[in-house]
């Protein structure tokens, strides 16, 4: 048993017990039953000359040098261990396997290719080359990393190569001849000419730049004319958009003013006719808390003082819902006119100008956002109320405190009246404290009835006194007789 360690480029293959295949690392205890060896993955060159032949059957050496070396992945590393368990990078086994795949692949694409193409194309020759070559190395694990490809040499016999050379030289020789003898005459001619077009292009210059100073000139003002007429054009279609939002918003307004000043009409008749059933149901109220106290005393002036107090209450509810129509009538009339008055603003506006369209049309957006928020409110509202209107009814009544100017208004209403109570006690039948028991009731009912008629009159204003029996009482003996006389 023994501990080894692989160099930075190296790689430690061990083989044999507890290992189904091969196992890479850089370092490990070797046990008994196994084996190990390690193998350097640095890159090596390998130089070719690679003998190939066009498509026109024209032979020719490709001078190649290649950089090629294991590529770093467990997968390619275990192919290569595998390629060389025998041989080492170094040897001719892998040599004669990388020149065989170039080789092959370099055939294989000159053959598809004329002696032209390979010449004028050697940097796309050389990519096909190495993408052809990289796919077949990839099964043994290698990558290349560079590949050089020489100029293209001719074979003894075959020097295509060398006559395309000197072709192109003599060709390059001649035409340089030719390039000096046509320079020389154009020299000659061309410095007699320029000097003969130096003074004609001077005068038409000089022309040319006159007639463009006008033509520019009368441009500039021609433009300039434009642009304020455009500019006109645009300002005149802004005012009258101005003056078309303008009248939409007047109309806007009028219809709104009316429709506020008519629920205000509606609100105000409602409430005074609410006032007036209020003031009937309170009027209802008194007389039937007189009516009651009375009964307790006398039956028939009860009756009297109720009817009284109906009519009154009657009198007073009719003479209220009266001026309440009166009033509603009043303000029909006038809504009428208001109505009529927003017409001939409208007409009057329309006429003048067609409105500032835009900002008017944000301001009832505005306005429309508002609603919405108060209908955004009251939803909110009812949902923390659980839908019930009674309560958020109540609480609206209560916030804004209707029920307190209510209270106020019913105090305003009676507090004139000035009620009048009279309380009287008719006392014992005699100053001793004695009475007779069979003329004591006949006694207390007209001991009632002088106080009873007082409160008649100052409740009512009527005088009965005129109309009433005189009474005498004639005492006898153990009883009182009251006679009545008229």
């Amino acid at each position: 048993m023994r501990y080894m360690i692989a160099k930075p480029s190296e790689y430690l293959i061990i083989t044999g017990s507890g290992i189904s295949d091969i196992k890479l690392v850089k370092k490990g205890w070797i046990w008994p039953m196994q084996s190990a060896r390690s193998f350097d993955i640095s890159p090596m060159n390998y130089s070719f000359d690679v003998q190939a032949m066009s498509i026109e059957k024209l032979p020719f050496t490709l001078p190649a040098v290649f950089t090629i070396g294991p590529r770093d992945d467990p997968e390619s590393l275990k192919r290569y261990a595998k390629l060389i368990a025998s041989h080492d990078m170094s040897g001719h086994h892998v040599t004669d396997l990388i020149k065989g795949v170039v080789e092959g692949e370099t055939r294989v694409l000159a053959a598809g290719m004329s002696m032209e193409e390979v010449f004028k194309g050697t940097k796309t020759f050389k990519q096909e080359v190495f993408d052809k070559v990289q796919l077949e190395l990839d099964q043994f694990g290698l990558h290349i990393y560079n590949a050089n490809i020489k100029q293209l040499v001719d074979i003894k016999g075959y020097e295509y190569f060398s006559y395309l050379g000197q072709k192109t030289q003599q060709e390059a020789a001649n035409q340089a001849k030719i390039d000096v003898s046509e320079a020389k005459y154009k020299g000659d001619t061309g410095a007699k000419e320029r000097e003969g077009l130096t003074l004609q292009n001077k005068a038409k210059v000089e022309a040319e730049t006159k007639i463009y100073t006008k033509n520019r000139q009368a441009a500039a003002l021609q433009q300039e004319l434009k642009v304020d007429a455009e500019t006109k054009i645009f300002q005149n279609i802004r005012e009258a958009e101005v003056a078309e939002a303008n009248a939409k918003l007047a109309t806007q307004k009028a219809q709104w003013e009316q429709n506020i000043r008519i629920a205000q009409i509606e609100s105000e008749r409602t409430a005074a006719i609410r006032d007036a059933e209020l003031n009937k149901e309170l009027e209802k109220k008194k007389a039937l808390a007189e009516t009651e106290r009375l009964r307790g005393q006398a039956l028939a002036t009860a009756t009297v003082n109720y009817e009284v107090s109906v009519q009154a209450a009657n009198a007073e509810a009719y003479k209220v819902q009266k001026e309440a129509d009166a009033v509603y009538y009043t303000r029909q009339t006038e809504a009428a006119g208001v109505q009529k008055e927003a017409d001939a603003y409208l007409y009057r506006q329309q006429k003048e100008a067609d409105g500032l369209l835009y900002a008017k049309e944000k301001e009832a957006e505005g306005i429309r956002i508002m609603a919405k928020a108060q209908a955004e409110y009251v939803a909110s509202m009812l949902s923390a109320f659980e839908g019930n209107v009674s309560a958020f009814h109540d609480f609206l009544m209560i916030d804004r405190k209707v029920y307190q100017e209510m209270g106020q208004i019913n105090a305003d209403a009676i507090r004139g009246l000035e009620p009048k109570v009279s309380v009287w006690t008719t006392g014992n039948a005699s100053g001793d404290g004695s009475s007779s028991t069979a003329a004591q009731p006949i006694a207390d009912v007209y001991r009632m009835i002088p106080p009873l008629l007082t409160t008649i009159k100052e409740q009512t204003g009527m005088n009965t006194t005129n109309n009433m029996p005189t009474l005498h009482f004639m005492p006898q003996a153990g009883t009182s007789t009251a006679v009545a006389r008229k």
